[in-house]
């Protein structure tokens, strides 16, 4: 969290309506890619969560890189990856709620027959489950895999497979669980 308040601080200073640098035109294409993409997804109007999802996708990745710098990820904590999950889903049932408002929200559950409501309202507890375990799953199985590499080979081997498993691997996971979020926010949605 400190790299990442500290990035933010350092990027956002002596920012330009004209004339604008390097720095800020690098920064304002990774904003707008970002927007972009979930926008694609979850349409205009739920735009108004894109900077939530940004943020995580930005600290989940970020997090799952600590380990090349000889840190423990914070995302090989099965705490910090559910408390992610239930933020994300209470995110999406608030959107849920937003779209369709309470009644239609709660109708939602009965869809498309009442007799697999209780299916659906036990989605409540799975959609989190399974976001925290998957992030959790895949963060710590690398982890494990680069330290049993790093005690049978010590020296070059592990170099390419970090690149692999902390950098690749760790921003892929922050992906797919911000392109589930956003999924799960537009299934809610429409």
């Amino acid at each position: 969290m400190a790299v990442l308040v500290l990035l933010s601080i350092i990027l956002v200073r002596n920012l330009k309506v004209e004339n604008p640098g390097k720095k800020q035109l690098v920064l304002e294409t990774i904003i707008t890619t970002f927007n972009n993409l979930f926008k694609g997804v979850i349409g205009e109007a739920g735009m108004k969560y894109v900077p939530y999802l940004i943020t995580v996708i930005l600290y989940i990745g970020m997090a799952n890189i600590m380990g090349v710098f000889g840190f423990k990820p914070p995302t090989k904590d099965l705490n910090v990856t559910a408390s992610l999950a239930i933020m994300s889903i209470i995110l999406v049932q608030v959107a849920g709620i937003r779209g369709k408002g309470t009644k239609g929200w709660v109708k939602s559950f009965a869809e498309p027959v009442a007799i697999v409501a209780p299916l659906n309202v036990l989605e409540l507890v799975i959609k989190p489950l399974s976001l925290c375990m998957r992030l959790f799953g895949n963060v710590l199985g690398a982890f494990v895999i680069m330290k049993l590499i790093e005690a049978v080979v010590p020296l070059i081997v592990p170099i390419p497979l970090s690149l692999y498993f902390d950098f690749f691997d760790g921003f892929l996971q922050a992906f797919v669980f911000t392109f589930l979020t956003t999924l799960y926010m537009q299934e809610a949605m429409e």
